[in-house]
């Protein structure tokens, strides 16, 4: 690599770097300041408050990875070409091309980085943050609603008062159909839990068979369960679908494809999961033509604010796609790179339009 590339990717990264960690800081602070109207509730303390904040912190770094990736890059050529070190490049033979293929190399390395916490570091994390919550707190997945949790599983519909941190079930109802939607069994259970890749254990179990003759009621101190139903699906209910792993939101989808449900939603969270790492080659593209490369020092602040305006309306219209393909049934491939590829062209035509100026 040529001198003046690690020269601009130390600058350029040390930037990110620095932007990415005071954004941490400061979300970290209002995260605590929301979580501090928590503590006392069950054994919830302080110390239970700023473990959570931690634990969320590898999922608010994946979400403002692009964010300081542009205003890091702003900083740097901004920096950079104040001090007249961009000119004397230019001056030297250095192109646009040239220019934007270095900051490609330093943007793919941190879109590597927002892949890597998004797939592997974010989602487990934020599992851990909220059953840790939930635990500390006393309260389960499900407590809160009336008639509990419904999932439905080829011909059963299932119903879970609640859901613990552990994954363990209790206050289990299974209504199982036959092919005609005839109602074939009802089985009630305490408690539930995993033990197969495919099975439930359930304990104090009372089945209702319902024949043509009548039904016939049994009582059972065990029953194994046998269901496509797990761990995995039910860590949906403690995480959001941008939170979670490509891996967790493939299965998922694949569960509710299977049971003939909707699947629109967790479709277009999977395609933005793919696409959203390459937002950062998206936000050093919009950085150069803002960054005053090629203009001297006067409304460097301007152009800057006009910059991170830009980059926000990127992560604004990125969530408001996702939410209208939803709504509207879009494609969800499109639903999730539309954002990208406008603001790629966008970026494109300033670089443009700045060159030939």
């Amino acid at each position: 690599m040529k001198i003046y590339r690690r020269y601009l990717a130390r600058e350029v990264t040390a930037a990110i770097l620095l932007v990415l960690l005071a954004f941490l800081a400061l979300f970290a602070f209002f995260d605590l300041l929301g979580e501090i109207k928590a503590v006392g509730q069950g054994g919830y303390q302080l110390h239970h408050a700023i473990q959570f904040v931690l634990l969320r912190t590898p999922g608010r770094a994946y979400e403002l990875m692009p964010i300081a990736v542009l205003i890091g890059t702003l900083y740097a050529l901004s920096a950079l070409a104040r001090h007249s070190e961009i000119t004397v490049l230019r001056v030297s033979g250095l192109s646009t091309a040239a220019l934007l293929a270095g900051l490609f190399q330093v943007a793919g390395l941190f879109a590597l980085a927002t892949y890597v916490i998004g797939e592997f570091v974010a989602p487990p994390a934020e599992r851990a943050a909220y059953q840790m919550r939930l635990k500390e707190k006393g309260r389960m997945v499900g407590q809160d609603l009336r008639s509990g949790l419904w999932v439905k599983d080829e011909q059963s519909f299932i119903n879970v008062r609640t859901v613990l941190p552990d994954a363990r079930l209790r206050g289990i109802r299974i209504y199982e159909f036959d092919e005609k939607a005839s109602l074939r069994s009802v089985t009630e259970a305490a408690e539930g839990r995993h033990v197969l890749p495919d099975s439930w254990r359930l304990t104090d179990v009372v089945q209702t068979v319902v024949h043509a003759e009548g039904a016939e009621v049994r009582k059972m101190p065990e029953l194994l369960w046998r269901s496509a139903l797990n761990p995995d699906i039910l860590a949906v209910l403690m995480v959001s679908p941008d939170r979670m792993s490509l891996r967790h939101l493939s299965a998922y989808t694949k569960h509710l494809a299977d049971n003939r449900q909707q699947t629109n939603r967790y479709d277009i969270a999977f395609w933005k999961k793919v696409i959203y790492p390459l937002a950062a080659l998206v936000m050093v593209a919009l950085a150069l033509p803002f960054s005053g490369v090629n203009y001297r020092a006067e409304r460097a602040s301007l152009k800057i604010f006009a910059g991170v305006m830009t980059g926000i309306l990127f992560y604004m219209l990125n969530g408001l796609f996702a939410n209208l393909g939803a709504i509207n049934s879009w494609s969800p491939l499109l639903s999730a790179i539309t954002p990208s590829v406008l603001f790629m062209l966008t970026a494109a035509s300033m670089i443009w339009w700045v060159e030939r100026r």
